[in-house]
């Protein structure tokens, strides 16, 4: 079976720091897809927190996390990671990646309808 792994969840501080990390299980995280990391709250709907190129030369995040989260990924090793810095209690949620079938470099950065492949999260909990 085809899908994503996620790890590196966990409790931190305010303003404490995790790197998440997404790998695959059944397929080849190359640079044949794009990734993107969501998150989902308690009670909230799911939302997209970060999306990678499948070369990795571009990159998107959602205005709350811009300047603390950083998106990267290493294509030899195929994986894709997180990194959050400063993080806050509206951090908290479960975290998932997400993968999107792109076999030109030149194509945009998918939609959610896009994503083919999914992990099944990563708890991230932000709290004294």
């Amino acid at each position: 079976q085809r899908q994503l792994v996620e790890s590196g969840g966990g409790l931190v501080q305010p303003g404490g720091s995790l790197r998440l990390s997404c790998t695959a299980s059944g397929l080849i995280l190359d640079d044949n897809y794009a990734v993107g990391w969501f998150r989902q709250a308690p009670g909230k709907e799911r939302e997209e927190v970060s999306v990678i190129s499948s070369s990795g030369a571009s990159t998107k995040y959602t205005d709350s996390v811009k300047g603390r989260f950083i998106i990267s990924r290493d294509i030899a090793k195929r994986i894709v990671y997180l990194q959050m810095n400063n993080l806050k209690p509206e951090d908290t949620g479960v975290y998932s990646c997400a993968a999107a079938l792109r076999l030109d470099y030149g194509l945009p950065l998918p939609t959610l309808n896009e994503y083919t492949y999914w992990g099944q999260g990563t708890q991230v909990t932000v709290s004294t």
